[in-house]
């Protein structure tokens, strides 16, 4: 039987897809907890509500698997921003009421006015959680303030789902605080111990004479996204200023051993077995670090071991791996801390909303988009007299994101989750609840299709979605009301909803000042690449260095660049859902900018190890004439690389000389070497002179590539 080819662009939509899922499904450290929490609070909450019959239970029980669970601390805020802007919203509906829903036309005109209000919101808002909190409740109210009841009807209506998610909200805070008392390894913990065992895992490659290519992989990822995270969750904690600082100490030295060990995938593992085995030594000391972190002693002597063996060997960065080490050993000895790896404290101003918020005509822009779409869904089940479809008006409010293709991306994953939810809830229905008489057995369902939205719920933003979605159609099929559905009506409309709602953002929402997801992903290709040369020439060399500074500056620039590089993705896989006459071309578009970007992220994790350099951090210290020229060729490797923004740009470039910058940290070396001979300095030169190589090549090879396809 003869077999028809797939064409190239949907076999490698399918090849993408499986690789998309692969990643966004894999387990990965404290994620059977998280979720494992996640349906544990969502269990309580259902329980509650159908023993007291409260309304809502369905939006109760959803807001306990999208509530913040990064630490209790977090969790509180989280609730105390839902609770706060469920008061604003609450309020702004019963002053609406008040004033508007007396006459027809005049409540029509608040409605729409509503809808761009809270487009704009979504848009302009400086804290997207809160105003995703404020819209959410208000677009429950406009079906439930057009519905034929009675207005003390609506007023409790209004109430009741304002207090049952409050009630889950409290819920999920208690088990989260409880699981934080009972657990004494907290997520700091963890993740530190997971990122000293991918460090010990690629010694132990090098002990062995064969690179971990695995765990390569998974240093450059943790070296990318730093520890900006971990950094504000110590500076918010309740912990005392000595502990913070010294759990800062350890954030910092921790952080420091990942960007040195992401950067050993440059050398070559040593050949000799007794260069090997100092090479073992060192990882069995970052080994015996970790378990005596686990188990909370740590005051203990280490011995220093590899440190004359690696010193002997001449092995670049190594040297500087087994000093970040002794360092961690010395903090946690009591020892005081430097002035390198103390916590830099930074408040950053709370606002309403973003900067530009009216200045920018683009949140006029999205909003306008965004209230037509929603408008037109509004419209539409009312002129038909079809409420139960009212899930359209909800569908536009959470679609709508600032791409065709990230808008397109969650549109694909609200229904596809809806669907799948909605089918689960369908069989559900079917074939389980006719069986089920008690509430024991209406949990264990409950728990089986939680368990499976909570952990897609975990997974990657990418995915998360579609997890939140699943949960959504499944309760508002099962669990919105306090007896079994006869009928199947009550989940064909709310998923008919869905797509009416699908279909007027792509028809309105899409077409409208829509900018396709290839030129976003342009846009934040060059974003990065100008963002990346700032970050190499920075700080700047002068008498009145500030070093802290400069150190709180450069965390507040791999917190951005690591921004760009996820956006820079997620705009790749928006182009993936895009379709077209030029699909072809914007997927060739989007595999070169995926190749440029992983050269980005390598000159990224070396401009990391080469800044320590800059910094002057302790074990790092250059001579002064040398520190001179990194500064020289730093400089000059920033202009190349701006010069590579303006070959994507199409400005003719202003430098035609490709030759490596190399010259001058070669020359200052060789006068340094000429008149001193220290050992430690020698192989800190080396890997100094090493690095740079490295990063000149990478950017030489960047802009020949982007050379040839302007």
């Amino acid at each position: 039987m003869a077999t028809t080819a797939l064409p190239s662009a949907e076999v490698g939509t399918i090849a993408w897809l499986q690789r998309f899922l692969r990643g966004e499904m894999a387990p990965y450290p404290g994620r059977t907890a998280l979720a494992a929490r996640m349906v544990l609070s969502a269990t309580i909450v259902m329980i509650i509500v159908m023993i007291f019959r409260i309304p809502y239970g369905a939006f109760a029980g959803l807001f306990t698997l999208t509530l913040s669970r990064e630490n209790p601390d977090a969790t509180l805020r989280e609730v105390k921003t839902l609770t706060i802007w469920f008061a604003v919203s609450t309020a702004y509906v019963l002053v609406g009421a008040l004033l508007f829903f007396g006459d027809p036309v005049l409540h029509l005109v608040w409605v729409l006015v509503s809808l761009f209000l809270m487009f704009y919101a979504l848009s302009a808002a400086a804290n997207y959680t809160a105003a995703m909190r404020f819209v959410y409740l208000l677009s429950i109210s406009i079906p439930l303030w057009d519905s034929h009841i009675s207005s003390e009807r609506k007023v409790t209506g209004l109430l009741w789902a304002a207090g049952a998610i409050a009630l889950a909200s409290a819920i999920t805070a208690v088990v989260e605080i409880l699981y934080a008392g009972i657990y004494r390894i907290s997520d700091l913990t963890e993740l530190i111990l997971d990122q000293l065992g991918w460090t010990e895992a690629a010694l132990r490659g090098w002990a062995a004479g064969v690179a971990d290519r695995r765990a390569e992989q998974q240093l450059a990822r943790l070296a990318i996204l730093g520890t900006s995270r971990i950094r504000r969750e110590m500076l918010r904690s309740g912990y005392s200023p000595e502990i913070t600082q010294q759990w800062g100490a350890i954030v910092s030295l921790v952080g420091r051993l990942v960007d040195l060990a992401a950067n050993l995938s440059h050398f070559s593992p040593p050949e000799s077995a007794a260069a090997r085995g100092s090479v073992g030594e060192l990882a069995e000391q970052i080994h015996v670090l970790a378990r005596r972190l686990e188990s909370g002693s740590v005051s203990q002597d280490f011995e220093k071991g590899a440190g004359s063996v690696v010193l002997e060997f001449g092995i670049p960065l190594l040297m500087d791996i087994e000093r970040t080490v002794q360092n961690m050993v010395e903090v946690l000895d009591g020892s005081d801390l430097p002035s390198t790896l103390r916590l830099p404290a930074k408040q950053r101003q709370r606002r309403i909303f973003v900067s530009d918020a009216f200045t920018n005509s683009d949140h006029i822009r999205f909003a306008i988009r965004g209230s037509l779409a929603a408008a037109a869904c509004y419209l539409f089940y009312n002129l038909v007299n079809w409420p139960e479809i009212s899930t359209a008006v909800t569908t536009c409010i959470l679609t709508a994101l600032s791409t065709v293709g990230s808008s397109r991306q969650r549109q694909i994953l609200r229904f596809g989750g809806a669907l799948a939810g909605g089918v689960a809830g369908m069989c559900a229905q079917v074939f389980v609840l006719p069986g089920v008489d008690s509430i024991a057995g209406l949990t264990v369902l409950f728990i089986a299709a939680t368990a499976i939205a909570a952990w897609i719920i975990t997974s990657g933003p990418r995915l998360s979605y579609f997890g939140i979605q699943f949960a959504f159609a499944f309760y508002l099929i099962n669990f919105e009301e306090f007896w079994f559905q006869t009928s199947l009506d009550v989940a064909v409309d709310r998923v008919l909803g869905i797509l009416v709602g699908l279909c007027a953002m792509w028809l309105i929402f899409d077409q409208l000042w829509g900018a396709p997801a290839i030129l976003e992903m342009e846009r934040s290709f060059l974003s990065t690449l100008r963002l990346l040369a700032q970050f190499i020439r920075e700080p700047q060399y002068s008498g009145a260095f500030d070093r802290e500074a400069s150190i709180a500056e450069s965390y507040e620039h791999r917190e951005t660049l690591n921004t760009n590089f996820n956006n820079l993705r997620a705009s790749g896989d928006g182009v993936m859902l895009e379709f077209g006459s030029s699909r072809e071309s914007n997927l060739k578009v989007r595999s070169q900018l995926l190749v440029w970007q992983i050269q980005l992220r390598v000159i990224f994790i070396t401009r990391i190890a080469l800044l320590k350099y800059r910094l002057r951090l302790a074990g790092f210290e250059l001579p002064e004439s040398v520190l001179l020229a990194q500064g020289a060729f730093d400089v000059a490797l920033a202009r190349r690389m701006e010069e590579v923004a303006d070959l994507l740009q199409g400005k003719e470039s202003q430098q035609q000389v490709r030759a490596p910058l190399l010259d001058v940290v070669e020359s200052s070396i060789r006068e340094y070497r000429a008149g001193e001979s220290d050992p430690v300095m020698a192989l800190r030169l080396d890997s100094l002179l090493h690095l740079c190589a490295r990063i000149d090549s990478l950017v030489i090879s960047l802009v020949s590539e982007i050379a040839a396809a302007s």
